[in-house]
C-alpha cells in the first residue's frame, strides 16, 4: 500500500484561486472574454501562482522540469512535429552520450536548459534553436522592457518571430523569460507555449496580447494544480525515504525530487545497476514513484 502522508496536513492548505481566475476556453479559441477581462484573469492567476511558488515544500526544480516537458510537447506540435510527451521523454533519456535526439528532442532539450538558466539573453541564447545571432540586438532590449508582464511577453514573442519567423521555440522561451523577469522570478516558468495555438503566433499587436493573456490565465492555473500534485508526491517520497536500505538511497531520492523522470542508469554513480533497479521498484511498491513508460525494459521513473 502507498505510504501515508504526514499527519500534519496543514502543509497542504494551499491558497485557493478563484474559479474565474483561470477562466476561458481551451487553447486557441472560443473565449469570448474582452481584452480587459482576459488581462484581469491573467493577473489574478499569476498572483495566485506567485503565492504557490513561495511555498517551501514545493519541489521547484522538479516542477519546472515537468512544466518544461509540457511546454516542449506543445511546442513540438506548434512546429509541426507529431511526437507526444512519451516520445520526448524517450528522446532525452534513452539517447546514448553524443547522440542527437532529433528535432522534437532538441526542442525538449532547449526547454530543459532554459528553466535552469538566469534570465539573460547571454545565458539563454546558446540553447535556443533557430535564433540568428543578428537578432540579439533587437531581442536583448525586450528582456529589459518596461510595462505590464504579459504585454512584455507578447512584445518579445512578436519581436523574435518578426526577426526569425520559424524560430518558434526561441520565441516562446524568450517570451516566458520576459514574463518571468517582469514578475521578479529568478527562472523561467513555462506557461505560454502550453496554451498558445499555432494561429496565435501569427497574430500581432492587440490580438497577440489578448491571446497571451488568455493563455497565461489557463497555464498559470494548471501550473498551480501541478505544483500541488508534486508537493504531495514529494511529501510521500520523503516520508518513505527512511524505509530504504540501499546505500546512498537518500541521494537517489534527492535526484527524483529535481527531475521529471530518471532511468535506473542515472543512479549508477551511487549504486550498481541491479541496486538501482531494485530501489526504483521498491519506491513504486511503496507508492512513492510511478513507472512512466509501461514497458518491461528501458523503464523511466518519476513522481
Amino acid at each position: 500500500m502507498p505510504a501515508p502522508l504526514p499527519s500534519d496536513l496543514s502543509a497542504f492548505d494551499w491558497p485557493a484561486a478563484p474559479g474565474w481566475a483561470g477562466g476561458g476556453a481551451g487553447k486557441g479559441g472560443g473565449d469570448d472574454a474582452t481584452a480587459e477581462e482576459a488581462a484581469f484573469r491573467a493577473g489574478a492567476a499569476l498572483a495566485h501562482l506567485h503565492m504557490v511558488m513561495a511555498r517551501p515544500d514545493l519541489p521547484l526544480a522538479l516542477w519546472r522540469d515537468r512544466l518544461a516537458l509540457g511546454a516542449a510537447t506543445a511546442n513540438a506540435g506548434i512546429s509541426g512535429r507529431r511526437e507526444g510527451l512519451p516520445d520526448l521523454r524517450d528522446a532525452l533519456h534513452l539517447a546514448r552520450p553524443g547522440d542527437r535526439p532529433g528535432p522534437a528532442g532538441e526542442i525538449y532539450r532547449a526547454w530543459r536548459r532554459a528553466v535552469t538558466r538566469p534570465l539573460t539573453l547571454r545565458a539563454l541564447a546558446p540553447g535556443l534553436p533557430g535564433l540568428p545571432g543578428a537578432a540579439s540586438d533587437v531581442v536583448a532590449p525586450g528582456l529589459m522592457r518596461s510595462g505590464p508582464p504579459v504585454a512584455r511577453a507578447a512584445g518579445m514573442l512578436e519581436t523574435v518571430l518578426t526577426e526569425a519567423p520559424r524560430a518558434e521555440t526561441a520565441a516562446l522561451i524568450l517570451a516566458d523569460a520576459a514574463l518571468a523577469r517582469a514578475l521578479g522570478w529568478d527562472r523561467i516558468v513555462p506557461l505560454l507555449a502550453t496554451e498558445l495555438a499555432p494561429r496565435d503566433l501569427r497574430r500581432d499587436g492587440e490580438e497577440l496580447r489578448h491571446a497571451c493573456h488568455r493563455a497565461v490565465a489557463l497555464a498559470a492555473a494548471r501550473a498551480a494544480g501541478l505544483a500541488q500534485e508534486l508537493t504531495r508526491g514529494a511529501a510521500r517520497l520523503r516520508a518513505v525515504a527512511p524505509k530504504l536500505r540501499a546505500r546512498r538511497a537518500g541521494e537517489a531520492v534527492a535526484l527524483f525530487l529535481t527531475h521529471d523522470a530518471l532511468a535506473p542508469a542515472a543512479l549508477r554513480p551511487m549504486m550498481s545497476d541491479r541496486a538501482a533497479r531494485r530501489l526504483c521498484d521498491r519506491l513504486v511498491s511503496l507508492g512513492a514513484l510511478r513507472e512512466l513508460t509501461g514497458r518491461d525494459s528501458f523503464r523511466l521513473y518519476g513522481l
